[in-house]
């Protein structure tokens, strides 16, 4: 090889955190099981879980998370966390039926694959929970290493008309360098959304309510990318 082909190959070849991520291949979980843990398959375990009536039939109910545990999908990477664990995650609910529980949806998207090493793991163990007949999922949002923002995203669905829908968005960031802070909450049942500016160093917010566009409530699998997600752009307009 010549010089400047071996020039041409060096600059095309990709950083070790560029290195895609290893495909994924998501299985089928059982239609009905005695506990949460047992609707892991091979290659996939029990993460986090959570209790309650989700279809208000007064019977618990089960909201769990999977994750592969898949050798392959720890990836080396050149900065902050290597190998990096990118195995993804299978959100699922399942309501009580008989002795057991029976399976009523799953989701692969709405947990984002991790790919950053210097991004920390959006979920955690406490990340799941049922109030009051919701099914809560929060993120957390911070950089270790070549970001200023942090905060968290957290998210509220019912079951309604046979599907998981989205009835409550709240988002906060924090501006580690400035010192900015912000809040957005909407509430899609009364169609309001609040939303907070401020700093960290004073008790002083300035608070802006707001309605929101009459719209058939989301499906949880309509919401994509938990992380991404920008309801009309409110994130992406904030200063």
């Amino acid at each position: 090889m010549t010089i400047a082909l071996l020039v041409a190959a060096l600059a095309a070849a990709p950083s070790g955190q560029d290195v895609p991520l290893p495909p994924v291949q998501f299985p089928t979980l059982p239609k009905g099981a005695d506990q949460a843990a047992s609707f892991g398959v091979h290659g996939w375990a029990l993460e986090a879980s959570a209790k309650g009536d989700l279809n208000a039939d007064g019977k618990p109910d089960i909201a769990f998370v999977l994750r592969g545990v898949f050798t392959a999908n720890r990836v080396k990477r050149e900065m902050c966390e290597s190998p990096l664990d990118t195995n993804p995650r299978i959100l699922a609910v399942a309501f009580a039926d008989g002795d057991g529980y029976r399976l009523a949806f799953t989701d692969t998207t709405l947990i984002p694959r991790r790919e950053d090493g210097c991004a920390v793991d959006p979920f955690g163990a406490e990340s799941l929970s049922i109030v009051k007949g919701t099914l809560r999922i929060g993120f957390e949002r911070m950089m270790s290493m070549g970001g200023g923002d942090a905060g968290s995203t957290t998210f509220t669905f019912r079951w309604q008309d046979n599907a998981m829908r989205l009835i409550g968005w709240d988002y906060s960031n924090v501006q580690r360098y400035s010192g900015e802070m912000v809040s957005i909450s909407l509430n899609y049942l009364t169609r309001r959304a609040k939303t907070a500016t401020g700093r960290i160093d004073s008790d002083r917010e300035k608070i802006v309510w707001s309605g929101l566009k009459p719209a058939p409530l989301l499906t949880l699998d309509a919401v994509g990318d938990g992380l991404a997600f920008d309801p009309e752009g409110r994130i992406a307009k904030m200063p």
